[in-house]
């Protein structure tokens, strides 16, 4: 007897949920007792993962990325976009200060795995740099194509925008981040139903 598609998805959900959880106790790990880990958030099987380099103050103190100003501009601009929040996951490259390079880059190819999203939203040039380092498998450069929509893998797609967290003081600069990131909104609006 087949196993129906709702059960299948519930599945898969548990074993993402379990999979960051133990990402996040690694991650914990790692930062010791000296750091602050900053972890991801949002939904384990999202559709659209976004992805900025280090955390900022309120993200380290309170342990989650996309905490405070960075997170508020962009739930803002998922909301003029009709794009789900609750399809999307945010995090950093960096988890914590003075992580090594290397260990970031394995912990960011696990989350990735873990995630499987459509889309990677690659905000600003070091984490442009720092994805491209992952030799994460199948996968093409991605190039500072601001607001484009390119082929990362097979099965997942990128945008490239500016930093987000360089983009929230001054006008011009989150003019230029809308103008980058809106381009979320048509791809979300193709994406198939479920």
């Amino acid at each position: 007897m087949p196993v129906p598609t709702d059960e299948i998805y519930e599945r898969y959900l548990q074993k993402a949920i379990t999979e960051i959880n133990d990402l996040g106790h690694a991650i914990a790990d790692a930062a010791g007792e000296g750091d602050f880990p900053v972890v991801g958030s949002g939904h384990p099987l999202a559709d659209v993962m976004l992805l900025k380099y280090g955390p900022q103050a309120a993200e380290a103190q309170e342990g989650v990325a996309f905490y405070g100003r960075a997170g508020q501009a962009v739930l803002k601009s998922l909301q003029r976009l009709h794009v789900d929040p609750m399809a999307v996951y945010g995090t950093n490259c960096v988890k914590f200060a003075r992580q090594k390079l290397e260990q970031a880059r394995v912990m960011v190819t696990r989350e990735i795995h873990i995630v499987q999203p459509k889309l990677v939203v690659v905000m600003g040039e070091d984490t442009l740099r720092f994805v491209n380092e992952l030799e994460f498998p199948l996968a093409d450069p991605i190039e500072w194509r601001v607001g484009e929509v390119q082929r990362f893998t097979p099965t997942i797609d990128a945008l490239v925008v500016p930093d987000i967290d360089a983009s929230l003081d001054e006008q011009p600069l989150k003019t230029e981040f809308w103008n980058a990131f809106k381009a979320l909104g048509p791809w979300w609006a193709e994406l198939p139903p479920y």
